[in-house]
């Protein structure tokens, strides 16, 4: 059975945006508690989630922004970056382990030791572009760990699916254009951030969903639109940006996926990487807020990368 490892670290259950916020800590603790019920981690590999260099987040980011985010790191009380995103005195460290952990985890995917791996980390990033944090999100952690497999490990083409509630705008902003990039987004539409259904470079996919779809609405998709867009481009690995936002349960938006549907879903990503891409994926927590159904959803995932 593939090796599938599970990247988190303390440091990013201490980044908190006050008790009315929604991307809490708890969010970390409903994820375990699902873990443990759930029996699967005895087929997991637990790693504590590096920090990331600044080299690394400045592949992505501008060297202004990240210097703007070191410099504004609080050491009491709350910075606010906008009406969204708030930093608290450990904000700082516990985005750097955030962004480290995918870079970890695509290391360890190249060595051998793990065939897949999850990023179970806040603040999330699919929302941060190059020289804005908005949306909760500090750095780009998927995007971060994708342009480590292109340029510490020589991959000519990454793919980044990303199937949260909201529009990935932070991964379109750094992947749209480029060379050796294809992303994919499903995302409720019209909905924060109010992006993603403009005119489009051809190497991104976006897949705007209207409120009240289900589970159907989003398989379509992925059967009708990413695959064949995967299979065009031939990536030599996959990212995932996973948000469980999308979930029935979630009063965030108004999409009505359960966990069958994430499960679907990563079942044939993982078929794809498993046939086209030596099973290579890292994928990273992004939204989920309603916390059983957040826990749900990522083992359902987490099954979905295991495989049979």
């Amino acid at each position: 059975m593939p090796a599938v490892g599970f990247f988190s670290d303390p440091a990013c259950h201490k980044h908190d945006m006050g008790d009315d916020h929604p991307e809490c800590p708890a969010r970390l603790d409903a994820i375990q508690d699902q873990l443990l019920s759930s029996g699967i981690e005895y087929v997991l590999r637990f790693f504590d989630a590096p920090q990331a260099t600044r080299e690394q987040i400045e592949r992505v980011h501008t060297a202004e922004y990240v210097e703007s985010i070191f410099a504004r790191a609080p050491s009491e009380g709350f910075e606010v970056l906008d009406e969204d995103t708030r930093m608290n005195p450990h904000t700082l460290i516990a985005a750097l382990h955030a962004a480290g952990s995918g870079v970890d985890a695509v290391d360890r995917v190249m060595r051998g030791e793990i065939n897949s791996g999850f990023c179970a980390v806040r603040p999330p990033g699919h929302h941060a572009e190059r020289d804005k944090a908005m949306g909760f999100c500090l750095f780009n952690n998927i995007a971060i760990a994708a342009e480590h497999a292109r340029t510490q490990h020589g991959f000519e083409r990454v793919a980044i699916l990303d199937f949260d509630v909201h529009h990935g705008n932070g991964t379109e902003d750094f992947a749209a254009g480029r060379d050796g990039y294809l992303f994919c987004s499903s995302f409720q539409s019209p909905y924060y951030p109010f992006s993603g259904t403009g005119e489009l470079p051809a190497n991104i996919i976006n897949s705007p969903l209207e409120a009240g779809a289900g589970g159907d609405a989003l398989r379509e998709i992925v059967a009708e639109q990413w695959l064949p867009a995967l299979e065009k481009f031939q990536p030599q690995m996959l990212f995932i940006s996973a948000g469980f936002d999308g979930h029935v349960e979630d009063a965030m938006a108004q999409l009505r996926f359960k966990e069958d549907d994430y499960l679907w879903v990563t079942e044939r990503l993982r078929e794809y990487a498993d046939e086209n891409c030596e099973g290579r994926i890292v994928s990273a927590l992004e939204g989920g807020y309603a916390l059983s159904a957040l826990g749900r959803s990522v083992v359902a995932h987490l099954k979905g990368l295991i495989g049979g």
